[in-house]
C-alpha cells in the first residue's frame, strides 16, 4: 500500500497541512520541521504523486505530437528520427511526450481540440505543414503554445524551424545539369503540403536559369511512401521517352523509384540517375548509395522541443523563425548522361 501524507503526519505528530507544506519547502515551515518530515518520509518510503503535483501547478508536463499517417502500415524513418530528437529533449527536461495518430480531417482536428481543451498537454509540435493549415489556425485562435516544422502560405506569426527546400532542390538540379541531364522527372509530395511548393519552385527556377523548362508531363505526385515512389517511377520509366534522371522529393520515394528502375533493368547511376531529399540513415547504405539533400532531422526535433519548452516555461525564444541551409550529399545513384 502506498505511503500517504497522512502516514507521515501520524509518524511525526504534525498536521497533514504542515507535512504537505514542509515537503513543498514553504517558507512558513521551520528548517527543523522540514528536516523531521523529510526524514520520516524517507524512512516510510514515501513517493509523491506526480499527478497531484501536476494538478497543483496546473501543468501536465507533457508535450503533444499528433502524427498524420499515410496508411495502415505506414513507417517513415524521417518521422522516427524526428520523434527521437523531440522525445530525448523532453525527457532531459523532465517532460513526457504524448504521441497519437489521426489522419488529416475531422478526426485530426477533434484530437487537437481534445488535447487543448482538456489540457492533456502543455504544448504541441506540428510537422509537414499544409498551405492552408487548420491545425495552426486553431492553435493561434486558442493562443495555445506550439511550434512547427514547416511554413504555411501567407506566413503568420508563430515559431517554426524549416529547411530551405527551394535551395536544396536548386543544388540537386545544378548537380544533375552538370552531368548533362536535361530530361528530368520529379516525384513530388502531395500538392497541399507547403514544402511541395518550395521544392518544385527550386527545381523550376534552376532549370529556367539554364534556359530549360520543367515538363509538366514529367511531374507526378506520390504520398511520401516507398510504395508510391515505386508506382510513380514505374510509370515514368515505361514511357517511350523515359527521363534520364528522377528527382524524388523525399528519400522513401527515391528508394521506391530505385526498386522500380532495377526491376525494369536500369542500372542506377549509369542508365538512370535518382535523387532524394532528407538524408535519412538508410540513404548512405542503399544500393547504390543515394544522392540526396541532408537536413539534420534529429537536431530539428530537438531544437523545436527546446523552443516549445522555453515558451511553456515563460522563457523568451530569441529566434522564433529558423530557416536552415541544406547540404547536397553526392553519392553513387547519380551519373553522367552517356
Amino acid at each position: 500500500m502506498a505511503v500517504t501524507i497522512k502516514d507521515i503526519a501520524k509518524k511525526v505528530g504534525k498536521s497533514t497541512t504542515t507535512v504537505s507544506r514542509a515537503l513543498h519547502d514553504h517558507d512558513d515551515i521551520s528548517p527543523e520541521t522540514k528536516e523531521l518530515v523529510r526524514k520520516a518520509a524517507a524512512e516510510l518510503g514515501y513517493r509523491p504523486s506526480i499527478l497531484a503535483q501536476r494538478l497543483q501547478k496546473q501543468r501536465s508536463d507533457t508535450i503533444g505530437f499528433i502524427l498524420p499517417p499515410f496508411g495502415p502500415r505506414y513507417f517513415d524513418p524521417f518521422i522516427s528520427e524526428f520523434l527521437a530528437g523531440i522525445g530525448n529533449t523532453a525527457a532531459r527536461n523532465g517532460l513526457d511526450l504524448l504521441v497519437s495518430t489521426h489522419p488529416p480531417g475531422e478526426s485530426e482536428m477533434n484530437a487537437y481540440r481534445e488535447k487543448v481543451h482538456s489540457r492533456l498537454v502543455d504544448g504541441l509540435i506540428i510537422v509537414r505543414t499544409r498551405l492552408k493549415d487548420p491545425r495552426i489556425d486553431f492553435l493561434l485562435e486558442e493562443n495555445f503554445p506550439f511550434v512547427s516544422f514547416g511554413r504555411v502560405e501567407n506566413q503568420q506569426d508563430f515559431m517554426l524551424v524549416d529547411e530551405d527546400g527551394e535551395l536544396g532542390m536548386r543544388l540537386l538540379v545544378e548537380h544533375l545539369l552538370s552531368l548533362n541531364h536535361r530530361r528530368i522527372a520529379v516525384i513530388a509530395p502531395p500538392t497541399n503540403l507547403t514544402f511541395t511548393l518550395h521544392r518544385l519552385k527550386g527545381i523550376r527556377e534552376k532549370l529556367n536559369e539554364a534556359r530549360l523548362e520543367l515538363d509538366d508531363d514529367l511531374v507526378v505526385h506520390g504520398d511520401l511512401t516507398n510504395r508510391s515512389g515505386y508506382e510513380m517511377a514505374s510509370e515514368l520509366l515505361r514511357r517511350s521517352q523515359p527521363p534520364t534522371a528522377i528527382v524524388a522529393c523525399n528519400d522513401l520515394m527515391a528508394f521506391g523509384a530505385m526498386s522500380a528502375a532495377q526491376e525494369q533493368g536500369f542500372v542506377i547511376g549509369r542508365d538512370i540517375s535518382i535523387t532524394g531529399f532528407d538524408d535519412i540513415p538508410m540513404a548512405e547504405h542503399s544500393h547504390p548509395p543515394l544522392t540526396t539533400v541532408h537536413q539534420p532531422i534529429y537536431q530539428i526535433g530537438a531544437r523545436l522541443c527546446d523552443m516549445l519548452i522555453n515558451t511553456i516555461r515563460g522563457i523568451p525564444v530569441k529566434e522564433r523563425v529558423v530557416l536552415l541551409r541544406p547540404e547536397l550529399i553526392i553519392r553513387q545513384s547519380c551519373g553522367a548522361v552517356p
